[in-house]
């Protein structure tokens, strides 16, 4: 029993790992078509703000949020100045988006230091049988459903969900009829680029605060968001769960290694039998 409820643990922490990784990408990338390779550094941003605050003497969650706010107000002004530009031009977002990497990744270095003391646990751990659990960890896991469900009732069943994507797949559409398409657009942006933010600053007391933090979740990102599908808030609980579940399987008889190997070809084979992702499975199905 205890070595059952390890395997759950693990892999349900993997799970919200996923889930917190691709979130931000799957508002950018999966609904706006925008293909971000700055995705990393938005995490570092909402990472960096967050430390920078707690030593402030801030208490931890205002700490999270400040680092949240850094990264929307970061994502603001790329969208202002380069991202509404090359809206519906993927190709183009690619080499843009990674110059911003390129450039965000060595400001972080120049500005920070090739390592920063981060930010203690705010919780300990508890045991079961000769394991030991972090209660933070649980905590993350509970807020990345609780993001989700919101995520869902905001993009799926408010109004401005209905307008944001109305004006994604219509735009023109969407401008004769009177809405603000760029507002919508930079709104919509923001809040990708906010949960990227979050997921940094959630992860960071369990990470050192590195230039390159980001990258860590950069790989876990797009392979989820891909395997997702075309609608993403559809796909991406199922896409999270196969794939965390397939990984932390893998690596509990093997390797830590060979387990993110294990992941990359469920990856293919899920694109090669699967070209619509777990959404379109899904909505074959319904």
């Amino acid at each position: 029993m205890v070595l059952l409820f390890n395997v759950i643990f693990q892999t349900t922490d993997a799970i919200s790992f996923l889930l917190l990784s691709a979130i931000g990408l799957a508002v950018i990338f999966g609904m706006m078509k925008i293909i971000n390779l700055a995705h990393g550094e938005f995490i570092t941003v909402g990472a960096y703000g967050t430390v920078v605050t707690a030593k402030m003497g801030l208490p931890l969650p205002i700490a999270m949020a400040c680092g949240v706010l850094v990264t929307i107000i970061f994502g603001f002004i790329l969208e202002r100045l380069i991202i509404r530009h090359i809206y519906g031009r993927p190709l183009d977002s690619v080499v843009a988006t990674w110059g911003i990497s390129l450039i965000a990744s060595q400001s972080f270095l120049i500005i920070f230091g090739p390592s920063t003391e981060g930010i203690k646990s705010p919780f300990g751990s508890f045991q079961v049988g000769d394991y030991s659990f972090s209660e933070y960890r649980v905590l993350i896991i509970f807020i990345s459903f609780l993001i989700l469900i919101l995520l869902y009732f905001l993009f799926m069943k408010s109004k401005f969900g209905t307008l944001a994507r109305a004006t994604i797949e219509k735009p023109v559409t969407s401008s004769a009829l009177g809405v603000d398409v760029q507002k919508v657009y930079t709104i919509t942006f923001c809040i990708g680029a906010g949960l990227a933010g979050l997921t940094g600053a959630l992860y960071i007391p369990t990470m050192t605060a590195v230039p390159s933090l980001g990258q860590a979740f950069m790989v876990y990102s797009f392979v989820t968001v891909v395997t997702a599908g075309a609608s993403p808030f559809v796909g991406l609980v199922p896409a999270a769960a196969f794939l965390g579940s397939f990984q932390t399987g893998i690596t509990f008889f093997f390797h830590a290694t060979i387990g993110l190997i294990g992941l990359l070809f469920a990856v293919i084979m899920i694109i090669r039998f699967l070209p619509s992702g777990f959404s379109g499975l899904i909505k074959r199905r319904t």
